[in-house]
């Protein structure tokens, strides 16, 4: 079969024009059948009812045909699978699990650091007694609880005050309220000793 004659017969399974049937030839190095299926896959050519081959072409066009549609199948289902294994990273925030430790490394480095260089502070009668480290109230918070608390309420009632001093902690607001704890120490104290006073001179 001459060139011509394959592009004649090409145009007319195909309905395609002259130029189109000769490079889709050229690209199926003279097989019709491939041919065909290139223009197919192109949108240039309609496939036949059925899902079957054109009539015509070799068998080893065929099974060619049939083995580039099982490939093309394959691709498509790899390319669909990692399009959703990105949606799912993605809507991980895209980080993965080691920047995800580096990160945690970092906060817990950046906490430990505000915990050296913060203080907290306790004054009686405008006298400094005593400056410790954030972190190791946080220790002896964490390990001796039961313990820690109530010495640091029964000190309140005997003039203690606390503060926070340092770049994070020595702040007004949070000041205020370790202020406001102790002024209402004083005033239980200070209640309480009225009450007995009373009671002494009722006596």
């Amino acid at each position: 079969m001459t060139e011509l004659e394959k592009v004649e017969k090409l145009r007319e399974k195909a309905n395609v024009s002259y130029s189109e049937a000769r490079e889709a030839l050229a690209l199926s190095n003279g097989d019709l059948l491939d041919a065909l299926i290139y223009l197919e896959e192109q949108g240039k050519a309609k496939a036949p009812q059925g899902g079957g081959y054109y009539s015509g072409g070799s068998e080893r066009s065929k099974a060619q045909g049939g083995e580039r549609t099982r490939h093309r199948g394959k691709d498509q289902e790899k390319e669909r699978r990692a399009s959703s294994g990105e949606e799912r990273r993605s809507s991980h925030s895209g980080e993965s699990f080691p920047d995800l430790l580096r990160r945690f490394g970092r906060f817990c480095l950046d906490l430990l650091n505000k915990g050296i260089v913060n203080y907290l502070d306790a004054t009686r009668n405008g006298e400094l007694l005593f400056s410790c480290p954030v972190i190791v109230l946080i220790a002896l918070l964490v390990c001796f609880f039961w313990f820690t608390v109530p010495v640091f309420l029964i000190s309140l009632f005997f003039g203690v005050r606390y503060r926070f001093s340092g770049p994070d902690m020595g702040r007004e607001s949070i000041n205020k309220v370790m202020d406001s704890t102790s002024d209402m120490a004083d005033d239980v104290k200070r209640s309480f000793n009225n009450e007995s006073n009373r009671e002494k001179d009722n006596n």
